[in-house]
């Protein structure tokens, strides 16, 4: 490639460093796991172990052998539950309260991230492929519930999960906001591109120091993520910026 490179506020991607974009968001809507806490406060592997441990003990499987076909549920419908209920017919609620059945003391309350998604003007929701007791138990150690306006969980959702564009659907009639005057914050890549396809200004939060590395792949040729237009790994102080721009507007 030739050139200089494109100043952030030129080129094809000019969008991706204007906050500006975020004017109008009634809607604010946040991922639970991995994104409204840091990928290192050892939650999610948690789940993922007592998931392990779920299928290990329904079918009687070495622990390598139990992971491995966690894994291909995982990929062929969606979620591991999704496709217990589909191969193997198991109680879902059984299911929902052992993987969640975990230790919340490593998180910490958190009054900067409160106080940031406090000030967002507008409706804010938890939208999580978890169940309702899960991100209850998550916003509380966070110190962070009475911000939120309702809680999506897999239940409220027919035990579909994101990305399934019938659970965004459903999303939208529970709720009533406008997509086109909504944000999205996720932790997959995957789970925003029907939400970038319903208008929604979409971010995504990735581990912290990869930040720039991630940003970096937007200039490829070809653009691999083009229904993404932020990526942060301080979801704190991004909300904080994103308020910035929004009172110079």
């Amino acid at each position: 490639m030739t050139g200089k490179r494109p100043l952030p506020h030129e080129g094809p991607h000019a969008h991706r460093h204007d906050l500006r974009l975020f004017q109008g968001v009634e809607a604010w809507i946040f991922d639970l796991d991995n994104t409204l806490y840091p990928h290192d406060a050892d939650l999610f592997s948690q789940i993922n172990e007592q998931i392990a441990q779920f299928v290990q003990d329904l079918l009687g499987l070495p622990r390598e052998e139990a992971m491995a076909h966690q894994k291909a549920l995982y990929h062929a419908h969606g979620t591991t539950l999704r496709g217990l209920m589909s191969e193997h017919s198991i109680d879902p609620d059984a299911y929902l309260r052992f993987v969640h059945d975990i230790d919340y003391s490593n998180l910490a309350p958190n009054p900067e991230l409160g106080g940031a998604i406090e000030a967002l003007p507008g409706k804010k929701f938890i939208f999580t492929n978890g169940d309702r007791p899960h991100a209850e138990r998550t916003a509380a150690a966070l110190g962070i519930s009475d911000h939120f306006e309702d809680i999506f969980d897999i239940v409220s959702a027919d035990l579909i999960p994101k990305p399934n564009r019938e659970t965004y659907d459903k999303f939208l009639e529970r709720t009533g906001v406008s997509s086109a005057r909504s944000a999205m914050f996720e932790d997959l890549s995957k789970n925003l591109k029907v939400p970038h396809q319903l208008g929604m200004c979409t971010t995504l939060i990735v581990p912290t120091g990869s930040r720039e590395l991630f940003r970096e792949s937007w200039d490829m040729e070809g653009d691999p993520y083009p229904h993404v237009d932020f990526a942060t790994d301080d979801l704190t102080g991004f909300l904080k910026s994103v308020l910035g721009a929004l009172a110079q507007a």
